[in-house]
């Protein structure tokens, strides 16, 4: 274990001092908070200051200017920062003074959190404050924040190590007040989608994480065992083929926000844990689900942004529809000037060794495709696109195209260079999804660790009869990043995921 240092040690010494005092540094009980640094900034006025005469709040030391027998104090509570003044005869009765010489001024340190109760003025700068009649201790600060320079308000070292900022994202959200937006906004964008499906009858379900299978994805997932049933399990890489089942069961609509796990590589728009929306709708197609996605994702920037052209690095993404639409074969003839539609699996290997594309033997013919397009054609479709019909050994859950041989009605929506959704016309022909899962195993059987398992029971289901069915998965994650203009997963996720701490 780390030795504490010297600061960590002082803390200590302080927290022993208060207790001796008969200070309980970590009360249990509540404390009457009646209003927000944000709400008394905003409402504050000449004409309103009579609603601000007996205020309570409660929140984290950010600062302290010390006048001798009084002190300005910054708190910072989950809305703002806002100033407060003390002054030692406020806080002290009679000629006892301990409340401020010592337990403010000696035994109170910057981080500890603090209830304050008071009324709000304007100072002779001209400031908002609060002018404290009383103090009390909610939680005692044993490590010291990072020291965080400012200058008029703003910060200008702020604490910016990733490695700092993802292991110790408490500490990034205190010091850094401006990430919490990031996330507050992606709360919106998910309230933002679960409206829109409701409105349209739609039902929020639930689905197992823990799966007999791993289905509905290409993907290795994360295995564990249920000692109990003595079996196997593993953590859901999608939620697709449950939520078939209960189009099958008679649901017209289905959507669920899901924690899905791959047991992939990590790098700045993976994380081995992430957040797919998916959704299903029975009677529809994927012509239906592209214009309803596009509609989607206009709504979102503009529940957002309030207009639909969002800023993305040194890029404008406009996500007023309609989106681009272009097939996936036109896609990599424009890019590379080679025509893939009726290549064989030899020239597809031919073509990778052609365009430098690193390629294993475990690789069928949709992989060899999926390389391809991804390697050369991807990172240019900046602005919303559709990535149209897909080969058929590219998506073993998706329904044959209705005029074009050979093809999937597919597609994946591409944003600013990766892809953000991925969409089908739902394979429901019993006979047909049996014979790919077929073609699965033999992928799995020449070494493919991502190739699809046999679902049986999804099998079964769909010989009961599934309705013409569009499903979608849109990466939550993905368009967060997008949405609030962040280059890393790392930066959407609360708690990502990284190595042990040496401690």
């Amino acid at each position: 274990m780390t030795p504490l240092s010297e600061q960590e040690i002082i803390r200590r010494e302080k927290l022993q001092e208060l207790e001796k005092l008969g200070i309980n540094p970590y009360p249990a009980e509540e404390y009457p908070v009646n209003n927000t640094a944000a709400n008394i900034k905003a409402l504050y006025t000449e004409e309103t200051k009579d609603q601000f005469q007996d205020v309570c709040l409660a929140g984290r030391i950010m600062s302290v200017r010390d006048m001798g027998k009084a002190a300005f104090v910054v708190i910072q509570d989950s809305t703002a920062r806002i100033q407060l003044y003390i002054r030692r005869d406020d806080i002290c009765d009679g000629d006892d003074k301990t409340r401020f010489d010592v337990v403010f001024k000696k035994l109170t340190d910057i981080g500890d959190i603090i209830g304050i109760k008071g009324f709000a003025f304007i100072t002779k700068t001209g400031e908002l404050s609060i002018h404290i009649n009383r103090f009390d201790f909610l939680a005692k600060s044993l490590r010291p924040l990072p020291v965080v320079k400012e200058k008029e308000g703003e910060a200008f070292d702020a604490v910016t190590d990733p490695e700092f900022k993802y292991r110790q994202r408490y500490v990034d959200l205190i010091i850094n007040p401006q990430v919490k937006d990031v996330f507050i906004k992606r709360t919106r964008i998910m309230q933002t989608i679960r409206d829109f499906y409701n409105s349209m009858g739609y039902l929020e379900v639930e689905t197992p994480i823990l799966q007999p299978i791993p289905g509905g994805a290409a993907a290795r997932p994360f295995t564990t065992h249920h000692n109990a049933l003595d079996i196997p399990l593993y953590l859901r890489i999608a939620n697709e083929l449950y939520l078939k089942r209960l189009i099958v069961g008679g649901f017209e609509g289905v959507y669920e926000f899901a924690k899905d796990f791959r047991n992939e590589g990590m790098d700045r728009t993976h994380n081995p844990e992430f957040t797919v929306m998916e959704m299903y709708a029975a009677y529809r197609d994927y012509d239906w689900m592209m214009r309803t996605t596009e509609t989607l994702l206009e709504k979102v920037a503009l529940a957002l942004h309030g207009t639909t052209q969002v800023q993305v690095g040194d890029k404008i993404i406009d996500f007023k529809a309609p989106f681009r639409r272009v097939s996936l074969y036109d896609a990599i003839k424009e890019h590379t000037g080679i025509d893939v539609t009726n290549m064989d699996e030899a020239q597809l290997r031919a073509t990778c060794q052609q365009l430098n594309i690193g390629v294993s033997p475990s690789m069928g013919k949709g992989k060899l495709i999926d390389e391809i397009f991804g390697e050369t054609s991807e990172h240019h479709y900046v602005q919303p696109t559709f990535i149209i019909d897909y080969p058929v050994e590219m998506s073993p859950l998706t329904k044959k195209h209705r005029s074009k041989p050979g093809l999937v009605e597919r597609f994946e929506l591409m944003v600013n260079g990766k892809e953000l959704a991925n969409a089908y016309s739902e394979l429901n022909d019993p006979i047909d999804q049996r014979q790919r899962f077929e073609d699965q195993v033999q992928l799995m059987e020449r070494g493919d660790d991502e190739a699809m398992y046999i679902d049986y029971d999804f099998l079964r289901a769909l010989e009961y009869g599934m309705p013409p069915t569009s499903g979608i998965g849109i990466g939550i994650d993905r368009l967060t990043m997008i949405m609030t203009n962040q280059p890393s997963i790392q930066d959407v996720l609360f708690f990502p995921q990284m190595k042990p701490e040496k401690i």
